[in-house]
């Protein structure tokens, strides 16, 4: 029963569409989703069974494992690939199995990679597929992935989910439940009333089937846990045994494993193959269902439990099994600490190199909790990795606590070198984590106790810290004299990541002094060196400077080019710290052009780092004074709060830079001067070439005098010195129209300012265009144009105006890349905005969002639908 697909038509239709595109040279990404129990591996073994001529299937499983092995159903396809990526996904060497795993299917044209039960899936397996996905249009295959929708806020699944959106060469197939007319087929001839069975599962063929084969004409079983074990009952005591042995094992069980297991498995498990539960093929013995695999072992005694992990855990180590993912898993399901404190330290830092870092953590925390018998250098070691991978991940705050502990342990075992080492992680987890004084402290101690040792790589790394903590402070002077003798220590050591990370420091250094070529090279390369070691965080870090310190000077294409292909190494690499900075930088850059609701949108998600939550809150407020929106000046105040606990320029400047602007166009000058003079005056004592240009721009037009140097060239400092044409241009050459607005609205021409009204209207910067439209009536002007008509419809389903927008054209029949051709922004953005507008509406395809739009008046000839919009950062942590 099964094997019979009711209902299935359209789905494996897609599928076997999917597959031809594939073999024609046109790759797709096919996501397969619904409930559990609803049907996705049957759809996936019928393809299996009757793939289109010319296609292979390739076939990899996540496994329901406490923590998943990384790169897991990749793994399991070692047997049917070529040589390359076999050894690639033998070896931990992310790069090379991106490679390999294209070759491959480069190779071997009309391939189709499925993967099945992604919400199970490791970190690494996820980077992996994100990475392929975004490539599977220049591809002669299709990825086809399968998940349950029940799927948890923030899990990791959704950002993967998010990223690939619905694009053009992204099918989103949603497998429906039966309807009563196949229920009624499927218990035909049973004896059983289909009315009843249809209203106990609601339709899910699984649950159908397993109430069918369960039930007699007397009785039908209660739940679905209950049609399984009693199943399961109806088998002799010792297959009953058998079976569940193998429940516990969230996996296939591969022959070998299964000859060790249960002797004479072929003959002994044949009951339970006939009875439905278990299903034979050519790579091991199954579970017909993982439901049924789990109501076995949610059936099962808690000692009877452990017994039987303990015998998998034994007979995997006799086998010889080098996977210590799974290793780690039965010895903690069997209780059995010996082989936890063994097993799950390798497992993190196998993890760890594929770049799974949450299973990593998850590692390194077991092995923690099991390492009473740990000597103490082998427990610092556990837990300073617990530590690192907890950073990677942005758990910056269990960082710091950790490793706190670490180098109190390392005081007392008295190795200078491990122990400045310790001190020197703690200072990044410190500055992370909000904690600017302990990493003041922490760094200048590393400093201290490495000068006497020999280890010049260790010691020039401690130097290098205490030079970035120095240039985030804005002592730029003091940065550049420490990463200079950094760099010069790096190289005589040959110790590439301390060379990185003190380029780094440098180039950035100058950059926020204004010494912007030479910044720029030693900045990328700083990136270069990184990733010649496959060093990622400090390449990742090189660019969020690099695009961080173009952001600030406005040289906007530079920094979105640059952006792209960082965003594109944090996201591979699951290094959450720096893709929510890269996040923020986009906020930053759409701010900037003037492209507001998508920086809305880049700061949407609750944000906990506070570096990147101050930053977050400025462009909300920001963008909010801007439209004229309620609730700017709160969400600033906001800001303000955490930007002062940070006692840092780069937070504090562009805070009160956005204070003074609200103050200016609410018409308050004198309190402009009053926050602006302040941080103005510190930013030109630090030299703080981009922050000093901005402000020193909005004290000149509260009324207050500042010195600027005729050959600083930032468009603000060039509207700082009254040269209001020359700072047009530069910002119309930049690419940001409200700067050029607000630039025009300083000339004493009455056409520049219709000009800077005009660009202020298209904007939506009705604050700007009320005093622009005030300055043009107090001249004498007429005909003043009266602008936009104030929307007066609320949109029900809270969508952005620019998703509204991406709506209406969606309902047009545009594609993804038509969109982005028609509002000038990336296709990859549309994505990200079409997938936001089919969350927000509740529909799963771009036909019934079209059928919702008309709805609620989003069509191309309805009134625009004014849309409010609310700041959800999370909450403020003081």
């Amino acid at each position: 029963m099964g094997r019979v697909l009711l209902e299935r038509d359209r789905e494996l239709d897609g599928l076997r569409a999917a597959a031809r595109e594939a073999a024609l040279g046109r790759g797709r990404v096919v996501l397969l989703h619904g409930e559990a129990g609803i049907g996705k591996t049957s759809l996936v073994e019928a393809l299996r069974a009757r793939p289109p001529g010319g296609v292979r299937v390739l076939l990899g499983a996540c496994d329901a494992m406490s923590t998943p092995r990384p790169l897991g159903p990749l793994r399991d396809l070692t047997a049917s690939v070529g040589p390359r990526l076999r050894d690639a996904l033998h070896g931990s060497d992310r790069e090379e199995v991106y490679a390999a795993l294209r070759d491959e299917l480069s190779g071997a044209p009309g391939t189709v990679l499925v993967v099945e039960d992604v919400h199970w899936a490791d970190e690494a397996t996820l980077d992996v597929l994100r990475y392929l996905a975004r490539r599977m249009d220049g591809l002669p295959a299709a990825l086809v992935l399968t998940y349950r929708d029940e799927l948890e806020r923030g899990h990791p699944l959704g950002r993967l989910l998010g990223d690939l959106g619905h694009g053009d060469q992204v099918d989103r197939m949603a497998v429906r439940r039966l309807s009563a007319e196949a229920v009624g087929a499927l218990t035909e001839g049973s004896g059983l009333d289909a009315d009843r069975v249809y209203a106990m599962t609601e339709g899910n063929p699984y649950f159908v089937s397993e109430l069918v084969a369960s039930a007699d004409e007397v009785r039908v079983p209660p739940t679905v846990v209950d049609a399984v074990t009693g199943r399961l009952h109806r088998l002799d005591a010792a297959t009953r045994d058998q079976v569940e042995q193998l429940a516990v094992v969230p996996s296939v069980v591969d022959h070998d494993l299964l000859a060790r297991l249960v002797p004479g498995a072929a003959g002994a498990l044949r009951a339970a193959e006939e009875g439905g539960l278990l299903v034979g093929g050519p790579d091991g013995m199954r579970f017909r269902h993982e439901l049924t695999r789990r109501a076995v072992v949610d059936a099962l005694p808690a000692s009877r439990r452990i017994e039987l992990e303990s015998r998998v855990l034994l007979a995997l180590i006799e086998a010889g099994v080098d996977d210590p993912a799974r290793l780690a898993h039965h010895a903690s399901a069997a209780g059995d600490a010996e082989a936890v404190a063994e097993w799950a330290p390798l497992a993190a830092r196998d993890a760890a190199a594929s770049g799974a870092h949450r299973q990593a953590a998850a590692h390194y925390r077991a092995a923690l909790d099991h390492a009473d018998r740990a000597a103490p250098e082998e427990f610092a070691e556990l837990a300073e990795g617990y530590a690192v991978e907890s950073y990677t991940i942005g758990a910056a705050h269990e960082a710091a606590h950790v490793q706190t502990e670490v180098v109190a342990l390392r005081r007392r075992l008295g190795d200078p070198v491990r122990l400045g080492a310790s001190l020197r992680w703690l200072s990044r987890f410190d500055w992370f984590a909000g904690l600017r004084s302990d990493a003041e402290a922490a760094a200048a101690e590393a400093s201290t106790v490495l000068a006497g040792t020999d280890d010049l790589g260790v010691y020039a790394f401690a130097l290098s810290n205490e030079a970035q903590l120095a240039m985030l402070g804005s002592d730029f002077r003091r940065a550049r004299e420490l990463s200079a003798r950094a760099i010069g220590l790096a190289r005589d050591a040959g110790a590439p990541s301390v060379l990185s990370h003190a380029l780094n420091n440098h180039g950035t250094a100058l950059m926020l002094e204004g010494v912007l070529d030479d910044g720029i090279r030693e900045l990328i390369e700083a990136a270069d060196v990184a990733l010649a070691i496959d060093d990622v965080e400090n390449a990742a870090r090189a660019q969020v400077n690099l695009v961080w310190t173009l952001l600030d000077t406005f040289l906007l294409d530079r920094a979105e080019h640059h952006l792209a292909s960082a965003l594109e190494l944090a996201e591979r690499a699951e290094f959450i710290g720096f893709s929510t900075y890269q996040r923020m930088e986009q906020a930053r850059l759409d701010l900037s052009r003037a492209r507001w609701d998508d920086a809305l949108d880049a700061v949407e998600r609750p944000i906990e780092a506070p570096h990147a939550r101050c930053l977050a809150l400025t462009v909300a407020g920001t963008v909010r004074l801007r439209r004229g929106d309620d609730g700017a000046d709160e969400i600033l105040e906001q800001a303000r709060r955490v930007a002062e606990e940070l006692r840092e320029l780069q937070r504090t400047g562009p805070v009160a830079a956005a204070r003074a602007e609200s103050a200016l166009l609410r018409g308050d000058p004198a309190e402009a001067r009053a926050i602006a003079r302040p941080v103005f005056d510190e930013a030109d004592r630090c030299r703080a070439y981009s922050i000093r240009a901005e402000l020193g721009c909005l004290l000149r037009r509260a009324g207050d005098e500042v010195e600027v140097s005729p050959d600083d060239g930032h468009p603000f400092a060039v509207q700082a010195r009254g040269e209001w044409r020359k700072a047009a241009d530069l910002w119309h050459a930049a690419g940001a129209p409200y700067h050029e607005a607000a630039a025009l609205a300083e000339s004493p021409h009455d056409e520049d300012l219709l000009a800077a009204l005009a660009i202020a209207d298209r904007l939506g910067a009705a604050p700007l265009a009320r005093r622009i439209r005030a300055d043009l009536r107090d001249r004498g002007v007429r005909g003043i144009p009266r602008g936009p008509s104030t929307p007066t419809r609320s949109n029900p389903e809270g969508l952005t105006d620019r998703q509204v927008e991406v709506l209406r054209l969606l309902a047009d029949g545009l594609t993804n890349a038509e969109i982005a051709d028609r509002l000038v922004v990336s296709v990859r953005t549309v994505d990200s905005h079409v997938a936001a507008v089919l969350a927000k509406l509740g529909v799963s395809s771009r036909q019934e969002a079209a059928r919702a739009a008309a709805r609620l008046g989003a069509t191309a000839s309805a009134a625009p639908i004014s849309v409010g919009r609310r700041a959800d950062l999370g909450t403020d942590r003081r």
